[in-house]
Formats: structure tokens, sequence, C-alpha cells
């Protein structure tokens, strides 16, 4: 079975395909402090933005709100929110991500699925569950490798399953994975409420919650997630609520972060052998963690997490991004992105002792250990265009770049136990010829060698 698949990823990484570089750009996880107290100007606008308005109303009507509160309306408020009305991704956007500036990443990626599919027994359905697809250029690019490797697949049921809260970037991952074959569901409460397939007839659905993806064998993929979800904020011993101008005066369209009175039970969570005295913790984060693990555990599978973060180390990486600069995380509410590290050290934690978990690595050994290398120079050797060249290469650099990509983003994995199980040996009198093959090693956390 890895001859096999040794065999098919080096057919995969060795086809002299071309696709359209994508454009490098500037990227959201550039590493500095956040502003807890605004002090630029005011942009001359005197009435505050809605955002602004709700949040002002809010907190007039309830007090202080914690920062995870804050940072949930501002990204996903049903009307206002950052991810609801914006196509933030992309040269034009606010950030760009991995996918946008290579395909070579979404197809090493690809490969990684399959193996893991492999690796599990090749079961009869594969559902591949993308939580925040973004525009859909993973998922694009991961499909594409799983029409090079059909063979593989063999009859396998692969199907796409696409978790998003934004109407406008679900519309944009429907046009660039299914055209126009697709439609939104008749009711506004149907769980699935967009159906469609691609163009080879690999059937594409999307929900709002992870919970009401169906079970089954699934991979699931969370590809810069886990940041945009809201963070809970504690400094000695204290959590940090949010008050907007209007209720604690300020500048017009900013806010404030204050003291809040009183302990929190998600403080509990975080002071687990804590030495920090100052801690972000997602509890929204360590619920979906379980979320997965539970479902892995019950359904099979595997779930491959990729972040920028670390392992219980960093203090307040709290902030804001707009036009690809930082921006003051409190100014102008629901106009830019907001973000922090991923805490893999309480994402470990939370997913318990049920599952296997490995990682987190950086993602320039994750790639190189999937082959990205041998991709790159079989690319470069069929490509004649200077200018295409050029761009290869860059994107490259971009992704591998310990001063870059290479070191900030990391690769972190929860698989089912049996994947990583010793055979079991005989038992009584009873003799066997032949040795239980061992466990498949997980790609990309171990560096895979091609026959």
């Amino acid at each position: 079975m890895r001859a096999l698949l040794c065999v098919k990823a080096q057919q995969l990484l060795s086809r002299g395909f071309i696709h359209p570089v994508r454009p490098a750009a500037a990227v959201r996880w550039q590493a500095a402090p956040s502003k807890l107290f605004c002090s630029s100007a005011p942009d001359g606008n005197n009435k505050p933005p809605s955002m602004l308005r709700h949040l002002t109303s809010k907190i007039k009507a309830t007090g202080p709100i914690p920062v995870a509160e804050y940072m949930r309306e501002v990204l996903t408020n049903p009307v206002t929110g950052y991810y609801v009305r914006n196509n933030m991704l992309g040269p034009e956007g606010d950030f760009i991500t991995s996918p946008e500036i290579s395909q070579i990443f979404g197809e090493l990626i690809g490969v990684w699925i399959i193996s893991e599919w492999m690796g599990a027994g090749q079961p009869k359905q594969l559902q591949l569950v993308e939580l925040g697809p973004g525009k859909g250029s993973l998922a694009s690019d991961v499909i594409r490798v799983f029409s090079q490797l059909q063979s593989v697949l063999g009859g396998a049921s692969v199907s796409l399953h696409l978790v998003e809260v934004s109407p406008a970037l679900s519309l944009l991952q429907a046009q660039n994975l299914t055209g126009n074959r697709s439609q939104e569901a008749d009711a506004e409460d149907d769980l699935v409420y967009r159906r469609g397939e691609t163009e080879a007839g690999l059937p594409v659905s999307w929900y709002r919650r992870l919970d009401d993806v169906p079970t089954g064998f699934s991979i699931f993929v969370a590809h810069e997630f886990f940041d945009a979800l809201p963070i809970h904020k504690f400094q000695d011993g204290e959590r940090l609520e949010g008050g907007v101008g209007g209720h604690r005066p300020r500048e017009a369209g900013h806010a404030e972060v204050c003291r809040g009175a009183g302990s929190d039970p998600g403080l509990d969570v975080a002071r687990a052998d804590e030495k920090r005295d100052h801690v972000e913790v997602s509890a929204e984060g360590g619920v979906i963690v379980q979320q997965l693990a539970r479902r892995i555990i019950e359904d099979g599978g595997a779930a491959l997490i990729i972040d920028y973060g670390h392992n219980g180390t960093k203090t307040d990486t709290f902030r804001g991004f707009k036009g690809h600069q930082l921006h003051d995380v409190l100014a102008s509410p629901g106009s830019a992105d907001l973000t922090a590290d991923v805490d893999f050290n309480y994402l470990r934690r939370m997913a318990g002792g049920g599952v296997a978990c490995l990682g987190p690595v950086t993602q320039n050994t994750f790639l190189k250990n999937m082959g990205i290398d041998t991709r790159m120079q079989i690319l470069l050797r069929n490509c004649s265009d200077p200018s295409t060249r050029k761009q290869l290469i860059s994107s490259y650099n971009m992704l591998t770049n310990p001063a870059k990509m290479g070191e900030r983003f990391h690769f972190f994995s929860l698989l089912h136990p049996s994947r990583l199980a010793k055979p079991q040996k005989p038992q009584g009198l009873k003799l066997e010829k032949k040795k239980s093959p061992a466990p498949l090693p997980v790609a990309g956390f171990t560096e895979l060698k091609f026959a």
C-alpha cells in the first residue's frame, strides 16, 4: 500500500502542468503587539460606523463585554460582521493565504489527505470537510489532486463539505468550485444552505456549523480558521473587557479595553500549569477541537489544522489587519480582520486522550517532508517563461522561508488512535507466517520517501 501511494504521489509531483501562479502579497501573520488603547486620530467621519453603533448600544444596555464577544460581534455578526459583508482575501483585500500564493500548497495537502485515507484502510467513503474555506482555492487544488489520483481512490465515494458563515464568501466558493452548478436551499433553516457539484461531478455542500455535516469517515482541514475564533484575554487573573466610545467616551469610531470584575470559568482552563501573566484562551476553538476529536473517534478520519501559533508560550497576540497592514483592533470595528495566534498546547488538551495528536511542526518542515522541493524542480524544468519561473520561485520562498511563512505557520493533526497502533503479537499457540504490516508513517510529520 505504501509503495502504491509513493508511486502515485511521485506521478503527481512529476506532472508538468503549471496552473496560473497566484501573485504574492502581504500576509496577516506579521508579529506585532496589539494596541489595547487606541491613540490614532479620528478619520473625520462624525457618524460612527454601523458596527460601532451596534456595539455602543449593546454596551450601554448590558455593560462592558468580554474581548471574545467583541471579536465575535465584529467578525460574524449576521448583519454587520466583517466576514459576513466583505470579500477580504487576495491582493485587493486585507490579507492573503498560502493557497492564494501557490497551487503547490493545496496539491501537497491533497496528497496528505489521500495518504491518510490509505492509512485508514481505504474506506468506501471519503468526506473532505474544510472549515472556513476562504475563496475555495485550497479545496480546488485538493480535488484536482483527487482527479489526478483517481486510480488510487478507485470506487470510493468522495464528497466535499464546506463550513462557511459568510454569504459573500460562499458565493465566491460556489463560483470557483462549481461554476453555475450550485443553488441555494429553498428554506433558510435548511442545514445544507447550498448544494452543487464540480465539473467532474463531485458533490459539494455548504453548512453554517460543523455539527450539521453528515457523519462518516472524514478528513477535516482547517487552514487559518482557528486564528479568527474569539479569544478571552486574561491578565494577572482578571478577564479583559471591552468598552466602546459613548459608554466610555473616546475618539469617534474607537473602543477601549478595561479590566473586568471578578473571575471567569474560562480562566480555569487557562490556569492549568499556567505561568504567563497574560493569557489568550479560545473557548470556542476548544469546543470545535472536541467536536473534531469525537467525530474522529466515532467515525474514523483525521484533522489537519494549519495556522500561525505557539505551544503555550506567547502572551498578547491579538491584532487586526486592513489593506495588508496592521490595524488597531479597536479602531472602526467591522472594517478590519481580527486575529490571534493559535495556542496548540491548549488545543491538544481540549482534544483529550481519545485521539492521537501530532505536531505542531513548522510549515517549512511539513512541506519539505511532503516533497515540495521535488515538485518545484519539476515545475521549473517544464517552465520556459521567465516571468512564471520568477513567480514560482517567489511563491516557494514565501511558503518555506523561515523568515516568512516557513516557521511562522504550523501544522497540527488529530488522528484516530488505531492509525498509529502497533501490530498485535500472536497469542497462545497461534502462529503466523507473515507479520502484520506496520502502520503507514504520517506524511508531512515524517519525511515522505519515494520508491
